[in-house]
């Protein structure tokens, strides 16, 4: 199958997760939106000042759909382990047990979606959103 049917196919999967997941539907779209629009800008200004190829409106959307799985996967993965109130060790061990997963993720969807020859880093897209998105679900001190 080329990209872009595997566009249409994660791109229905990412809408899902936002349709079925009401409780961090606008604040998982925003994060999503604001990591797609970072780095569309990123891309076009490395298109100017690097000769980096211009993303091309099917980048974009993968750019965003990409984008949206992440904060998807990071979402999920705050319900299961909700991030601790206070910075310590737990934290650091939390980020790499949600990072080094949905990096390899991320790989896997870079090749489905773009092939051999990649024009966008979007494996790290993906960890990245991932990892924001695991902020979403803050785990409340018990109170004694």
């Amino acid at each position: 199958m080329s990209g872009g049917v595997w566009t249409v196919i994660f791109g229905i999967v990412a809408a899902g997760l936002f349709i079925f997941q009401p409780e961090w539907r606008l604040r998982g779209l925003r994060l999503a939106l604001g990591i797609a629009f970072f780095l569309e800008l990123f891309y076009i200004i490395g298109h100017y000042l690097s000769g980096w190829p211009f993303p091309t409106p099917l980048a974009v959307v993968q750019l965003f759909i990409v984008a949206a799985l992440g904060v998807g996967l990071g979402a999920i993965f705050s319900r299961v382990w909700p991030i601790p109130p206070q910075k310590g060790f737990e934290r650091i061990i939390r980020t790499l047990l949600i990072s080094i997963p949905s990096l390899g993720l991320g790989i896997g969807l870079q090749m489905l979606l773009q092939g051999e020859q990649p024009t966008q880093a979007l494996y790290l897209v993906f960890t990245l959103a991932a990892w924001l998105g695991s902020g979403f679900t803050v785990r409340q001190e018990e109170k004694k």
